[in-house]
């Protein structure tokens, strides 16, 4: 084995440039599959953490406008959901299993002793609004069902609100203003929006109560979904809905206008689909640049072994067995196939890894379109290695061509 080295090491000193160049093909190719497959991977993860932790199968509904005369309606009435539209979708829709609601306040200065924040957002809403768009609490706790049913005067707020009003103190306990009513903060959590502003949430039967003069209408209503598996069945859901929605406030069952489903499920659904099929793409671009360099081997190889025929047909000569040639055929091509192999694929996560880095330390924004753009080293490994057996392939058919000669023919070779 150790003079089978040597010879090797001779050939690729004897053949600088041609070694370089079979090496480059394999290293670009290894190297340009995982900046295709890294690149796929932050774009996926990038558009699919702006979900956060928010519940994926919700359903999310929206007053609307009338479109259509109805039952001596005229048609661009207001359609508003009230909290009767909440125990409706609950008690009578079985595929619903949990029910959440909020009321939009209009913006409203926040205010702590000497301290204050301007145009803060409150909204009141119930306590399942918490996992189904994914509040992260931070400290304290979020509006519960006593806080609902005594109407209560808490109030949960973000960290913006925290750091204006409070700075280092512990806001948990602390009595805030809002507007002219006093709040007392149960806990802070971390936003989860786009918007730059200060969100705050208060218990809807308390916004509903102060701000609305007891009136029990919602802004919109998220309940989630169970037991429903084929897109026929969603659809039929959804058309239930609307039919039972139209009967509890006069308007045409055909009106789409006056109530808006948004389906989260269908959106992360269609995301997906998108993101299998630039996925797709990124492996049929990837794989075609890993056969470029199957190529450019197999090319380079039958150049050498061209080359090297007259070599081989003075070892036959001095009684080298057939077997030993392709042996050291081959032995070249893997190692130079896994050598520069492994040096693209370390450059790529190299640069993958530098590129995840810099996002990080530049602070990752709530809505981002590319994020962690890092593979798993299985694929990259993956790919090294059938790209190694290639070039295994690849020297073998040469290789068997040339130790099938006879040594004559060998030795007229290119004479």
């Amino acid at each position: 084995m150790r003079e089978l080295l040597f010879e090797i090491a001779a050939s690729v000193r004897k053949n600088k440039l041609r070694t370089f160049l079979t090496g480059f093909s394999v290293a670009w190719g290894i190297f340009m599959l995982i900046i295709l497959l890294g690149s796929g991977n932050g774009l996926r993860n990038g558009v699919t953490s702006n979900f956060g932790s928010r519940t994926v199968n919700t359903i999310t509904i929206y007053g609307g406008y009338t479109s259509m005369p109805y039952r001596g309606y005229d048609k661009w009435r207001p359609i508003r959901l009230q909290n009767e539209d909440l125990r409706i979708l609950k008690e009578e829709f079985p595929e619903v299993d949990k029910v959440a609601a909020t009321a939009w306040v209009q913006n409203a200065n926040v205010a702590f002793g000497q301290e204050y924040l301007t145009d803060a957002t409150i909204i009141g809403a119930l306590p399942a609004i918490m996992e189904m768009e994914g509040v992260t609490i931070l400290t304290g706790r979020f509006i519960n069902a006593t806080d609902i049913a005594e109407r209560r005067k808490t109030i949960v707020i973000d960290k913006i609100a925290r750091d204006v009003l409070f700075g280092d103190q512990d806001p948990i306990g602390q009595r805030i203003r809002v507007k002219e009513t006093s709040y007392s903060v149960v806990g802070v959590y971390e936003q989860n929006s786009f918007s730059q502003n200060s969100v705050c949430y208060i218990p809807l039967s308390t916004a509903q109560l102060i701000y609305r003069a007891d009136d029990p209408s919602i802004s919109q209503a998220t309940f989630t979904v169970e037991g429903i598996r084929t897109d026929a069945q969603m659809e039929a859901f959804e058309q239930r809905v609307r039919q039972r929605l139209a009967a509890e406030h006069d308007y045409s069952p055909d009106d789409e206008s006056a109530i808006w489903l948004y389906n989260r499920m269908e959106n992360y659904k269609q995301m997906m689909l998108v993101f299998g099929g630039v996925n797709l793409f990124i492996w049929i671009i990837g794989l075609g640049t890993l056969l470029a360099g199957v190529v450019g081997v197999s090319n380079i190889m039958l150049v050498t072994v061209q080359e090297r025929t007259f070599e081989f047909g003075i070892r036959k000569a001095l009684g080298a067995k057939p077997s030993s040639i392709i042996r050291l055929i081959l032995t070249e091509s893997v190692l130079i196939t896994a050598a520069f192999g492994y040096i693209g694929m370390v450059l790529g996560v190299f640069i993958m890894e530098a590129v995840n880095k810099v996002l990080a330390s530049g602070g990752e924004s709530e809505f981002s379109i590319f994020r962690n753009p890092t593979l798993d080293l299985s694929v990259a490994f993956s790919a090294t290695l059938v790209l190694v057996l290639a070039g295994l392939v690849a020297g073998y058919i040469p290789a068997r061509r040339a130790a099938r000669l006879k040594t004559i023919d060998a030795l007229r070779h290119n004479k």
